[in-house]
C-alpha cells in the first residue's frame, strides 16, 4: 500500500510516498481501508512541526472515510462495513489518514448509514461533527440568533447548514466582501464584515461562535446579548494565549470551548439524519489524488477559495 511519510518537520517536499505493507489486524484494532479524506490547515501545521505532541516519522490525518478490511479480535463491526475515523490520536499519536489502508483502534471507528460516494462523505466527518457539538454548546433555540465567526471556513460552512435545520436564525462573517454572495447562497440569512477584528455591525447575538480565536473574542463578547454564549472552537488567527483580557466583559453571559477530541457515535447518528434528510452540503473546493499529496497541502494554505479540500484514494 502507498502511505505518505514525513520524517522530519517542513514544507510540502517533505511528504513522501512510501511502500509498505497493509497492516495486520490485532485484539482491538481492526484495518480500514481509506477510499478519501479531508485535508485541513492545521494539518500543514502539524507537517511544519507546529504539532509539539507529534513526533516523526509521522503519516498524518485526523479524519478519513472508508470501509472495514480487517476486523480486529474484539470487534463487532464487519469487512466491507462503512466507517468513519476521526481524531482519538488519529495521525497524531497513531498513524493516521495519508495513506490507503489503516490500523484504526475499533473505539475510534464509527459506522454511517450514508448512500452516497466516498467524495461526497468525505466531507462530513470533522467539519459536521464540530459543527454540531459546537451549536449543541450553546443551547440555542428554534428563532434564536446566531454569528458564526469565520463562516466561510470548513466548519463555519458546515455550521450555517446544520443551524438552518433548527430554525435559528444565521449571520456569518468574512473578511471579503466578494464572499459575502457565497455565504448567502450557502444558507447564511445575515453576513456581517470583519475589519481587523472587529465587527462592522451594531447587532447583538444570543450565541456566537468564534472559530477566528483569542485575538477576536473580547469582540465577540462585546456583541453578545445578555444570557447568551460564546463558543470559541478555532484558533484561524494562530494565537493560543487571550492578551490583556478583562473577565468583567463577561457580566451576564457566558463563555465556552469545544473541540471535537471526544466522539460520539449517538451525535454522528443524529449528523447524519440531519444531513440525509435535508440534503446537507458544503462546497467541495478541490479533489486531489494521493500522488499530488504535496499540490494539495500547497493549494489548501495558498488558495482563496471556499469549501473543503478532498483527497481520493480511488
Amino acid at each position: 500500500m502507498r502511505a505518505v511519510v514525513i520524517d522530519k518537520p517542513g514544507d510540502s517536499s517533505v511528504m513522501n510516498i512510501v511502500e509498505r505493507p497493509i497492516p495486520e489486524a490485532d485484539t482491538d484494532h481492526s484495518v480500514m481501508r481509506i477510499h478519501a479524506f479531508g485535508a485541513h490547515r492545521y494539518e500543514v501545521l502539524t507537517r511544519e512541526g507546529g504539532s509539539p505532541s507529534v513526533k516523526f516519522p509521522r503519516v498524518i490525518g485526523v479524519e478519513a472515510v472508508g470501509e472495514i478490511y480487517k476486523v480486529s479480535d474484539n470487534s463487532k463491526l464487519k469487512v466491507g462495513q462503512k466507517v468513519i475515523t476521526m481524531m482519538g490520536g488519529f495521525g497524531r499519536e497513531v498513524d493516521g489518514s495519508y495513506q490507503e489502508y489503516a490500523l484504526v483502534s475499533d473505539d475510534n471507528l464509527y459506522p454511517v448509514d450514508y448512500k452516497g460516494d466516498w467524495l461526497t462523505l468525505a466531507q462530513y466527518p470533522e467539519n459536521f461533527y464540530t459543527a454540531l457539538g459546537s451549536l449543541k454548546s450553546l443551547s440555542l433555540k428554534y428563532g434564536q440568533t446566531l454569528l458564526i465567526r469565520g463562516g466561510t471556513s470548513a466548519v463555519g460552512l458546515a455550521t450555517i447548514q446544520l443551524a438552518k435545520t433548527m430554525g435559528i436564525k444565521v449571520t456569518a462573517t468574512t473578511r471579503r466582501e466578494k464572499m459575502v454572495q457565497a455565504l448567502l447562497h450557502c444558507g447564511a440569512d445575515d453576513v456581517v464584515i470583519d475589519c481587523d477584528n472587529e465587527l462592522k455591525t451594531d447587532k447583538d447575538f444570543d450565541g456566537i461562535i468564534d472559530m477566528v480565536g483569542t485575538v477576536t473574542l473580547t469582540n465577540s463578547i462585546m456583541h453578545l446579548n445578555q444570557g447568551g454564549v460564546v463558543s470559541l472552537i478555532g484558533l484561524l488567527a494562530g494565537e493560543w494565549i487571550v492578551e490583556n483580557f478583562n473577565p468583567f466583559t463577561l457580566a451576564g453571559k457566558y463563555l465556552t470551548c469545544f473541540d471535537s477530541t471526544d466522539v460520539h457515535q449517538e451525535w454522528i447518528d443524529e449528523m447524519f439524519k440531519l444531513i440525509q434528510k435535508h440534503d446537507l452540503k458544503i462546497p467541495i473546493a478541490r479533489v486531489f489524488k494521493l500522488d499530488d499529496i504535496r499540490e494539495a497541502h500547497d493549494y489548501v494554505m495558498e488558495s482563496r477559495d471556499i469549501g473543503q479540500v478532498i483527497v481520493d484514494n480511488d
